[in-house]
C-alpha cells in the first residue's frame, strides 16, 4: 500500500499512466488520500490536456492560428496508482479553487469550461 501520497497535492503536474488519457499530461485538482466505499484506493482528481495545440506558421490567418491553438481538456478521477507525478508544479489560479465540481453532468461541463479557461491563458 501507498501510505505517503504526502507529495500529491493540487498544483502538482502528472503524467497518466492508464486508461483512456494514457501519456497525457494533467494536473491534480484536488486530492484524496482518504479511501471511500465505492473506491477503496486513494484517488485524484485530474484536469489534463485530451488535444494539444497544433504547429503554427506565420503565413497562416489570425483565424487559422486561433483555431490551432486551442486545447481540449479533460475532467477525471485517477487512482493515485494511475498517475506519474513530475518534479513540476502548476500556479492554480484561485478562480479555480472550490469551482470544480464532477456532481452532475452540467456542473462538470461548466467545471471543464473553466480548467480549459486556465489551460489556454
Amino acid at each position: 500500500e501507498h501510505k505517503n501520497m504526502k507529495f500529491l497535492k493540487p498544483g502538482k503536474v502528472v503524467l497518466v499512466t492508464a486508461g483512456k488519457y494514457a501519456g497525457r499530461k494533467g494536473v491534480i485538482v484536488q486530492n484524496s488520500d482518504n479511501k471511500t466505499k465505492e473506491r477503496p484506493y486513494g484517488t485524484s482528481l485530474i484536469g489534463g490536456i485530451k488535444k494539444y495545440p497544433k504547429k503554427v506558421i506565420r503565413g497562416m490567418s489570425k483565424a487559422r492560428i486561433q483555431r490551432r491553438s486551442r486545447v481540449n481538456t479533460f475532467l477525471r478521477v485517477y487512482n493515485h496508482r494511475h498517475i506519474f507525478a513530475t518534479r513540476y508544479n502548476m500556479d492554480l489560479s484561485k478562480e479555480l479553487r472550490g469551482k470544480i465540481s464532477l456532481a452532475d453532468s452540467s456542473k462538470k461541463a461548466e467545471s471543464r469550461r473553466l480548467f480549459r479557461k486556465v489551460c489556454q491563458a
